[in-house]
């Protein structure tokens, strides 16, 4: 009769492990799925941020290419000779454009002026063709385009 009881205690004792390892497996299911969520948010957080990022990066390497471009046309309506064929620089704030300017290119009479700046790796590259009259000194823009680098 003695042993009965014990092997009674014991499957009690018994279940009462398997109990303690279901709710220890679960703990460890609900932990892994919240870090799961977690992890998730975080990465769509920082992509989120860092796309936003990349687009106003962009658009100042653009607003400075076309600063960089008209700096290139004022020098242009004063000087209708002016030519820069090593790039200079135009500074805007802390960043700055780089721009050449070639006379009598594509054709005769035409100036191309051609304006690159690069902000945080978004590099934005411009060019602009002028008629410049050799008379007047008179420039009028024959085309202004966004160039693929």
């Amino acid at each position: 009769m003695l042993i009965t009881p014990h092997y009674s205690l014991f499957i009690i004792h018994y279940s009462r492990d398997r109990r303690g390892q279901a709710v220890l497996s679960f703990v460890f299911l609900i932990g892994t799925i919240i870090l799961s969520i977690s992890l998730t948010v975080a990465l769509l957080a920082y992509s989120f941020l860092s796309s936003g990022y990349g687009f106003q990066a962009s658009n100042k390497a653009m607003t400075l290419a076309s600063a960089g471009a008209e700096d290139a046309l004022m020098k242009l309506a004063r000087n209708k000779d002016f030519s820069a064929t090593s790039p200079y620089s135009v500074p805007v704030g802390s960043d700055s454009a780089v721009v050449t300017v070639a006379q009598n290119s594509p054709v005769s009479g035409q100036a191309k002026i051609i304006s690159k700046a690069t902000v945080v790796f978004h590099q934005r590259k411009i060019q602009v063709v002028v008629s410049v009259d050799s008379a007047t000194g008179q420039i009028s823009l024959v085309s202004w385009q966004l160039l693929t680098l």
